[in-house]
């Protein structure tokens, strides 16, 4: 016993602050084009109970629609003037990953088919905030967004209370119009009508959460104000290119959201696919970006975002506790999957997307087009063949 706890403090002084990147290596990091697969056995997983819930994703297919475009209009049809502003794409069937220790121990359908992932879109973009973060462009999320933004978007008492945080936690109350959508109009309450919701009491920013496609849009075009620079092209030379993803996917925006900034026109990026648009994406790329949350924004030893921004993205915000900067989290609230650990978290999207993230496990889980209301059974599936 005092020859190991010798052995562990030499190790401690000779590596130091560099013992867990030593640790962190031995996580594999696939290169782009090749992603090597293990067997579940070799990580001591029960092969029959994966493949059981990798069945139970097939057999549970979103029951939407696979005419996408017919799908948004149905769902969202209770929205006053709502209109399909984006480019959509008929679906694929059920898809997934599930990734060990980096290694693909499972995969269904067709992964390396490009398929709109809507909100999904959402965490790509908070992502994006933090790379302004982390590149000083922004110099604090509790800063007022109106000193970036400094056209009429944040004009008024109230806009003017708005931080960078308000927005990523979907908590703002932001009152406006951007590229032809009302705040008020976006999911509307189930009572009242439009008097009711255009002359609403706002809320002080940070208080109540409302999940609001419109002032997630309005995110995005503030980001694009603050890089100068397209998002996807932000999003590909600082993410996706990097760690090996392909070149299939997009970014859209809308037919009219296009605006000029340093005499370029450039299209502001939409957060989803509500109005057509959002990220069209496959799904090994879906899991490639999850891999890089798993490792705290490091890619074989190069950090491509800090861990300080993983780390306060995924924290409860006040407003909600299974929401943090886009991203959803298991803790105890309104949404949580009982009996998975409370530590998960996930980006989740219209039509059953999913990247599910556990760091404990060294977990990666991606999921398309399951059946929404299936996706805890379907992860407790999965946790049962550990």
């Amino acid at each position: 016993m005092r020859s190991i706890l010798i052995k562990s403090f030499f190790l401690l002084f000779l590596f130091g602050s560099n013992f867990q990147s030593i640790t962190a290596q031995q996580m594999y990091f696939p290169e782009r084009g090749n992603w090597q697969e293990k067997s579940p056995s070799d990580f001591k997983i029960n092969n029959q109970k994966l493949q059981e819930a990798v069945q139970y994703a097939k057999d549970n297919e979103y029951s939407g629609s696979k005419d996408l475009r017919e799908a948004i209009v149905k769902g969202f049809r209770r929205e006053p003037y709502h209109k399909i502003l984006g480019p959509t794409k008929k679906r694929g069937g059920p898809a997934g990953l599930v990734i060990k220790d980096g290694y693909i121990i499972s995969k269904w359908g067709d992964v390396e088919r490009v398929d709109m992932t809507f909100s999904v879109t959402k965490s790509y973009l908070s992502t994006m905030a933090g790379l302004a973060l982390d590149h000083k462009l922004i110099p604090s999320l509790d800063d007022f967004t109106y000193k970036h933004i400094w056209d009429h978007t944040f004009d008024g008492n109230h806009n003017k209370k708005i931080t960078w945080r308000h927005l990523l936690t979907q908590s703002s109350d932001w009152s406006g119009q951007l590229w032809g959508g009302y705040d008020w109009a976006d999911r509307p309450p189930r009572d009242g009508g439009i008097d009711e919701w255009k002359y609403r009491k706002l809320n002080d920013p940070g208080t109540v959460f409302e999940y609001n496609d419109v002032r997630v849009n309005l995110l995005a075009y503030s980001l694009l104000n603050v890089w100068r620079t397209p998002l996807p092209q932000v999003l590909k030379e600082n993410i996706m290119y990097p760690i090996g993803a392909s070149t299939t996917w997009r970014w859209y925006g809308y037919d009219n959201s296009w605006v000029t900034i340093d005499g370029l026109k450039m299209q502001s990026v939409s957060g989803g696919g509500h109005s057509g648009g959002g990220l069209f994406i496959n799904t090994l790329d879906h899991a490639r970006f999850g891999l890089l949350f798993l490792n705290n924004g490091q890619w074989n030893g190069k950090e491509l975002i800090s861990k300080q921004w993983i780390d306060e993205a995924i924290q409860p915000s006040k407003a909600n506790p299974n929401y943090g900067f886009m991203w959803w989290l298991n803790q105890k609230g309104p949404r949580h999957w009982e009996g998975l650990p409370e530590h998960l978290y996930y980006a989740a999207g219209f039509g059953g997307n999913f990247i599910v993230i556990d760091k404990k496990q060294n977990l990666v889980i991606v999921t398309r087009w399951l059946e929404p209301s299936q996706i805890d059974e379907f992860v407790t599936k999965i946790y049962n063949a550990l």
